[in-house]
């Protein structure tokens, strides 16, 4: 219990350090309002319990190891990121947003949209399955069970959905400012850039 302790703890402070899946968060929530920052997050989240569970059975291990399976998961990801932030970029440019004040309603589009992207951007990123290796061991130990394993990764992922979605709700509150046009379109500018960063660091790197 003193291990998964302090697993909580670090799962908990480096979920608030800022990337590309707080991005998401941000861009879906000012671009379809609160319900589809929602499922952005959810997207992410149904990712990393993916991956998280992939990790478990040693599945992840197997794609870390396989370099071309590893690099084109690796390269879809830089492609989706880049993507991504080139749509926020376009949209700062045009400021084109219709009704602001009246962005985001409840519907099925909505939802499809907010968690394909969450979940894509998240599952297109082999640093998550090469954190689940990585970390996992040092609170658990090679001879860990499966089940333990699983139950440490899917805290992680618990945990990042809370902060999402608490981060989704402030800036729910501040749609009054959020969602005027010069406001919208310096957001959309600051995310679409921080899409394009985050998607030249993992080509920078192997992984």
């Amino acid at each position: 219990m003193s291990g998964y302790g302090s697993f909580v703890l670090f799962a908990a402070v480096l979920v608030l350090v800022p990337g590309p899946d707080t991005a998401v968060v941000i861009r879906n929530t000012l671009a379809g309002g609160r319900s589809r920052g929602m499922w952005s997050a959810l997207g992410i989240t149904a990712s990393n319990a993916v991956q998280g569970t992939a990790a478990a059975a040693g599945l992840a291990a197997v794609v870390v190891r396989v370099e071309p399976l590893f690099q084109t998961i690796r390269w879809l990801g830089i492609a989706y990121l880049t993507y991504l932030g080139v749509q926020a970029l376009r949209s700062a440019v045009r400021g084109e947003y219709g009704d602001l004040a009246g962005a985001g309603t409840a519907g099925g589009g909505v939802a499809l949209r907010g968690f394909r992207q969450g979940f894509l951007s998240n599952v297109t990123n082999p640093k998550v399955l090469a954190f689940y290796l990585a970390v996992l061991p040092q609170f658990l130990g090679p001879e860990a069970a499966v089940p333990v394993l699983l139950a440490f990764a899917l805290t992680h992922a618990v945990i990042g959905l809370g902060w999402s979605l608490v981060l989704v709700a402030g800036l729910h509150r501040a749609r009054a400012v959020l969602t005027r046009r010069p406001v919208r379109r310096a957001m959309d500018a600051v995310t679409g850039c921080a899409l394009l960063g985050f998607g030249a660091r993992l080509a920078a790197g192997r992984g």
